[in-house]
């Protein structure tokens, strides 16, 4: 069996040094197979190489939360801003409208509430995601946590069912209770998400050394908005993840929990796609406010 610690304690992440891709723009995607280079296509925008998602999935384990208690009031009239919609199959079909034609980053697993204990998932039927047209399946894992072996056997099933049908899966990375949001886990999460056959991978951002988990990930890393920061906060967590390698973020409560939340989400969009720093997409922020 490996060392775990020596593996861990590595030291050769090559930062600084770009991945080589000769057919398609997102690193690690050259061999896949052309619909789900199509789907991740949709998500990602090809100018910039980066996505803004839209998370407003938080229903399945909470209920009704702040900013989400009414979808068709406090979601729809962000979507136009958003790249690619993180939700349920439920919310999908009672409040999207598929005119929208928006990419889906379908919740593709579900299971206990924060009632009760976390990640005690089942996955859903790879029919209802075809039929829904999901650009992608999205699954919980949780490393370090109870349920680890059956979390990574959800994302290893969906990742086969993904890749026979072309949608790409994102391995959405969850923190065990005895774990922390450090380089040293979040390397370890983010890269057993790939290894197990995630085309992509949600996480957290840590403060050091996270160039190290985004340069040791051989797909790309989309980043959590996590709890709900001050605005200028949220924007520099969403500056330092893409400049420290960082596919993209996926935020759901500082966007939509935001006093004037169409303004944050184009002042997002800005640092993602137009290399604002955090001065400068907060000054926009506050100009479309």
């Amino acid at each position: 069996m490996p060392e775990a610690t020596g593996n861990l304690e590595a030291d050769d992440y090559g930062i600084g040094v770009p991945v080589k891709k000769d057919s398609f723009f997102l690193k690690g995607l050259d061999h896949v197979d052309w619909g789900i280079k199509d789907r991740m296509g949709r998500i990602f925008n090809p100018r910039s190489g980066h996505t803004v998602m839209l998370a407003f999935d938080h229903g399945y384990i909470m209920g009704p939360t702040s900013g989400l208690e009414r979808i068709d009031l406090g979601i729809l009239p962000l979507v136009e801003y958003a790249d690619c919609l993180m939700c349920s199959r439920g919310v999908l079909r009672s409040c999207i409208p598929p005119q929208v034609n928006k990419p889906i980053s379908l919740r593709f697993s579900a299971g206990t509430t924060v009632l009760n204990e976390l990640n005690d998932e089942c996955i859903l039927g790879i029919d209802d995601a075809i039929r829904m047209n999901a650009s992608a399946l999205a699954i919980m894992v949780s490393i370090g946590g109870q349920y680890e072996a059956k979390t990574i056997e959800n994302l290893v099933r969906t990742a086969d069912m993904g890749n026979r049908y072309g949608i790409p899966t994102l391995g959405v990375t969850a923190v065990g209770k005895e774990l922390v949001r450090d380089a040293r886990y979040l390397g370890m999460a983010t890269r057993v998400c790939a290894e197990n056959g995630a085309t992509f991978v949600k996480t957290y951002y840590c403060e050091k050394d996270f160039e190290k988990v985004t340069s040791a990930c051989p797909v790309p890393i989309v980043i959590a908005g996590g709890k709900k920061l001050e605005e200028h906060d949220a924007l520099k967590l969403a500056y330092c993840a893409i400049n420290e390698g960082a596919a993209g973020v996926d935020m759901g409560r500082n966007v939509f929990q935001s006093e004037n939340p169409i303004s944050m989400i184009k002042a997002v969009r800005g640092v993602v796609h137009d290399g604002l720093t955090p001065d400068q997409a907060f000054e926009l922020y506050r100009d479309l406010s």
